[in-house]
């Protein structure tokens, strides 16, 4: 389990400030239907693809969530391409989460979990470029990844205007 400490928003800081605590974690089945919120909320502004309860039920090893106070938070998943790439998924926060740090929290315990499973490439098809760059991915050609093309972009309505942008990370 990864742990931070957050000054809640709106809170006004103190000298002695309250903070909550934020935990990252493998996600489990009870988590299912805040996942499946939270990801939906993305697909209906078309900036990730939505994920139907089954999917994440039959994937939910794959993912880890954050969460404050038992509220799930955030999350982001890894799904394998080959021997050697993963593929960072659904990566989302909650309202009044995004621009605090969760997001490369999530992808720092993604990349762990990739390290763990000897995985040394790390890719994400993203709108978000500034934020992977700011977490050591670098922009690449999204063709050189024919294992995520015929995966899953075959079956996108993006599929031949698809303005997403390719990143990748090669762990040390």
């Amino acid at each position: 389990m990864y742990i931070y400490t957050h000054q809640p928003e709106g809170k006004p800081e103190r000298r002695d400030p309250v903070n909550t605590t934020i935990a990252c974690r493998k996600a489990q089945l009870s988590d299912v239907e805040a996942l499946y919120t939270l990801i939906q909320g993305y697909a209906e502004k078309g900036i990730m693809l939505p994920r139907s309860r089954e999917a994440l039920q039959r994937h939910i090893e794959s993912f880890i969530v954050a969460e404050e106070d038992g509220r799930l938070i955030g999350c982001g998943s890894l799904f394998r391409l080959g021997a050697d790439l993963v593929e960072i998924r659904s990566l989302g926060m909650a309202e009044g989460y995004k621009g605090k740090g969760l997001g490369s929290r999530i992808v720092d315990a993604l990349i762990e979990e990739a390290r763990n499973m000897g995985v040394p490439k790390v890719m994400a098809l993203t709108y978000a470029v500034d934020f992977f760059n700011k977490n050591g991915f670098e922009v690449v050609d999204k063709e050189i990844f024919p294992e995520k093309v015929w995966t899953d972009c075959v079956h996108c309505a993006k599929q031949n205007c698809c303005d997403e942008i390719a990143v990748l990370k090669t762990l040390a």
